[in-house]
């Protein structure tokens, strides 16, 4: 983080010495002012998503999970391109919008998911999930044919390849309690996870609340995402990638892999951010990177195995 501080284009250079930080008060509000709040919102970025995968690849025991799962990373999308289609693209009315909509994306599968009579109650949750980010996808894209292709079908496309040039203290501020909540509560209930991850009948043997715990659970990990995606847009690739190199480098058990994914997104995220930033004269949307070198990891790992540490 303090070296990201630091790099990045002032004005003609790409890296500020401690010496112009110090004696120049352009450059101090420049990394002040917009550096570091970008820098902390990707770290949050990173953190949350890959917290959010790692929860949501034991409780379901399915190791392509990832934030967008249930419906959450969709129904931000269709609550920001719609506030840009009908209400306008103020920055805090998008954010609330994308905030709402992620949140009803979780609600709607769940309560999808009670309705169905199919199969026990994560493969309902699985199939609601899917069904949800279906819809909302579609009206994404009824809504990108009915924008104004001169001004409102380019704000949602940019926001949709998600990016964090626009980030201020006041939206980083935001975000930050509840991204600060759920990932204490992860961290807190890391401990019960590996118990839940068992299955419902032994976790149940096991003195697990199993119903009341899990849903804490997916509350902590959908409502920091839903928080960060409201900022940053779209961002794919980080909660599928870095669940699996945690578990790869710190072990299957929960009480390790868990916080691991923490350090490990977030330092993935910063770091795809400051290449976003430095590699070209014009800003590269931060989806773009992540998706790109998330995708290659993905083909590293099943090329030599995904090993697990035990």
């Amino acid at each position: 983080m303090g070296f990201s501080l630091l790099i990045g284009r002032y004005p003609a250079v790409r890296f500020i010495d401690l010496q112009t930080l110090a004696n120049d008060p352009l450059a101090q509000r420049l990394v002040w002012n917009l550096r570091l709040p970008r820098i902390l919102t990707a770290v949050m970025l990173g953190m949350s998503l890959s917290v959010a995968g790692t929860i949501l690849q034991m409780l379901f025991g399915n190791p392509l999970v990832e934030p967008g799962f249930l419906g959450v990373s969709q129904g931000a999308a269709f609550g920001a391109a719609f506030c840009i289609v009908f209400l306008g693209s103020a920055a805090w009315l998008v954010q609330g919008f994308a905030a709402v909509f992620a949140i009803a994306g979780l609600a709607f599968s769940y309560l999808l998911a009670r309705k169905v009579r199919y199969g026990g109650w994560v493969l309902r949750l699985v199939l609601s999930g899917i069904a949800v980010s279906a819809l909302f996808s579609s009206g994404v894209g009824i809504l990108k044919y009915m924008a104004d292709p001169l001004s409102q079908l380019p704000e949602i496309t940019f926001w949709l390849l998600g990016g964090l040039s626009n980030l201020n203290w006041s939206k980083a501020l935001t975000i930050t309690p509840l991204v600060a909540a759920g990932l204490l509560v992860s961290l807190a209930m890391r401990w019960r996870l590996n118990l839940l991850s068992l299955g419902d009948t032994a976790a149940h043997s096991l003195g697990v609340s199993v119903g009341r715990e899990r849903a804490l659970l997916l509350t902590a990990a959908v409502l920091p995402t839903a928080a960060v995606i409201s900022v940053a847009g779209v961002v794919g690739w980080v909660g599928l990638i870095m669940p699996h190199i945690a578990r790869r480098v710190f072990g299957a058990d929960a009480r390790y892999s868990l916080p691991g994914a923490m350090l490990l997104g977030g330092i993935f995220t910063l770091a795809c951010d400051d290449l976003a930033r430095i590699l070209l004269a014009g800003e590269i949307p931060l989806g773009i990177l992540t998706s790109l070198l998330g995708a290659a990891i993905f083909l590293i790992l099943m090329a030599h195995g995904i090993k697990v540490r035990k």
